[in-house]
């Protein structure tokens, strides 16, 4: 094959990263390529994690050569990596092509390295004591630019972890931008691709009641988290605004209607701040609505963010909660935020250490 056997691109090339290999093969095809070098591709990209068509050996030359006008293999730039002072914890900042920022975040612990990615540049929902909530919702992302971040995370960390854990629960909404972040978890779960598997994929939301019912007929079987943070109505309406909308008995019924259909459990994720949502009464509301379907709870003492008046628990207040839970409710985790301080929105890192 020569260059100019290759249909000629009418313009910019599509980010390869936002096509399923169905749709790749589509792709190559329109351009005058069979529809095999797809999977060529797809193996080079996300298996042997080579992005330099020229390195793509079992690829006929002038494809190579010409490829890049077929697909974009870029991520986006890294504007910046913060590391916690114990080395686990990692935040990346990527620019994106418009120049709009977006956050990610790798944790790594004894048992697993997870990827915290986000879906939205900025976020609609205001929660009151969450940074991301401060900068009012900037646009969605792409499928491409939601899998480029698992992408870049990965090259970091230099793809020695085979078996890492992905949570969609970074900056916005995921169930807001819904058709991206399915599309996306499409590309990571391919087997040809990354092979991420259902049981390593989780998605958070604020309480999109809808969006949960949708969620539950695609067929992923991805892990779902609830970001509750309140046991009664009137402090959840201040503290998670949508609320209002979709008070927590919806939320809980949805989400036992989606452990059904899904057969997996559900994560109740509970951000304590100190002296509004950890009392011992808080504490029993919680379990009661754990045992109610099958269900974790997820304690997270709050990370302080500048300009905001929210404070987070004493180290006692946050053990009395967790033993008042345990064993009332069915499972229970409390987030040791070491490094926890680089989940503040960009401009507000603290005393980070950025890496070269």
């Amino acid at each position: 094959m020569t260059p100019a056997s290759l249909v000629p691109a009418t313009g910019p090339a599509p980010s390869f990263f936002g096509m399923s290999r169905d749709r790749l093969r589509r792709h190559v095809l329109g351009h005058g390529v069979p529809a095999f070098r797809a999977e060529q591709m797809y193996a080079w990209v996300y298996q042997k994690h080579v992005r330099d068509p020229l390195g793509m050996t079992n690829l006929p030359r002038g494809f190579r050569e010409s490829v890049s006008g077929i697909c974009d293999f870029a991520l986006p730039e890294t504007a910046s990596v913060h590391k916690s002072p114990d080395g686990n914890t990692h935040k990346f900042v990527l620019r994106l092509a418009d120049g709009a920022r977006v956050e990610s975040v790798s944790m790594r612990t004894p048992r697993r390295l997870t990827f915290c990615i986000s879906s939205q540049v900025g976020c609609a929902l205001k929660c009151s004591f969450c940074a991301t909530g401060l900068m009012g919702l900037k646009r969605n992302l792409r499928a491409h630019e939601i899998v480029a971040q698992v992408m870049t995370m990965g090259d970091h960390h230099g793809w020695r972890d085979d078996r890492f854990n992905i949570v969609y629960m970074g900056m916005g909404e995921p169930l807001a931008n819904l058709a991206a972040v399915t599309e996306s978890i499409r590309i990571l779960h391919d087997e040809r691709g990354l092979n991420l598997g259902a049981r390593r994929v989780t998605v958070s939301t604020s309480g999109l009641v809808p969006q949960i019912e949708e969620l539950a007929k695609l067929d992923l079987q991805v892990g779902l988290a609830i970001s509750l943070h309140a046991t009664t109505d009137e402090l959840r309406d201040e503290l998670v605004p949508v609320n209002k909308r979709w008070p927590i008995r919806m939320l809980l019924d949805a989400a036992r209607d989606y452990s059904r259909t899904v057969g997996r459990r559900v994560t109740l994720e509970y951000t304590l701040l100190g002296g509004v949502n950890d009392s011992m009464e808080d504490a029993d509301r919680l379990a009661e609505f754990a045992r109610e379907l099958p269900s974790k709870v997820n304690l997270i003492p709050y990370n302080p963010v500048p300009g905001l008046d929210w404070k987070r628990p004493s180290p006692a207040a946050v053990e009395a909660f967790a033993e008042r839970l345990y064993p009332r409710a069915p499972a229970v985790t409390v987030r040791h935020t070491q490094g926890g301080e680089i989940w503040a929105a960009c401009g507000q890192l603290g005393g980070l250490t950025p890496e070269a």
